[in-house]
């Protein structure tokens, strides 16, 4: 039985896919261009494939530079996230969904949070504004 959730649009679409979550901010920079693997030491995620899946995090971290850049070069290589549902949405991080064209939204109901898991399948609605575990 799926459930919906209601959230804000920072940058439209739509994306269906697994879910990867993480309490550690991202730094884009730190993610393996050719595979979408997290190479960052001592991250949550370490080792861990984000390419295509949706990306529920707090925030990104770095400078505006090597997170453009990073993102940049996942675009390059097809290894973006799906889909990116944050908690702190950042200018950095809302251009860089807006130019690289991945739904991202925010201001998810709590409840989300409290039942999404890793490997859950979610389709992400930034059109019409809401988040639902399938």
């Amino acid at each position: 039985m799926s459930k919906k959730y209601s959230c804000h649009k920072i940058s439209e679409g739509k994306a269906q896919a697994e879910v990867i979550r993480t309490e550690d901010r991202i730094m884009f920079y730190q993610v393996r261009p050719e595979d979408g693997m997290m190479e960052e030491m001592n991250h949550e995620l370490e080792g861990r494939i984000i390419a295509r899946k949706v990306l529920v995090f707090p925030g990104g971290k770095g400078s505006s530079v090597v997170q453009q850049d990073g993102l940049y070069h996942l675009d390059r290589f097809h290894n973006m996230p799906a889909a990116l549902i944050i908690k702190n949405p950042d200018p950095v991080i809302v251009a860089g969904a807006i130019i690289m064209e991945i739904p991202m939204v925010d201001k998810v109901d709590p409840a989300f949070y409290e039942t999404v898991k890793d490997g859950d399948t979610v389709l992400v609605n930034a059109d019409e504004g809401f988040v639902e575990i399938l």
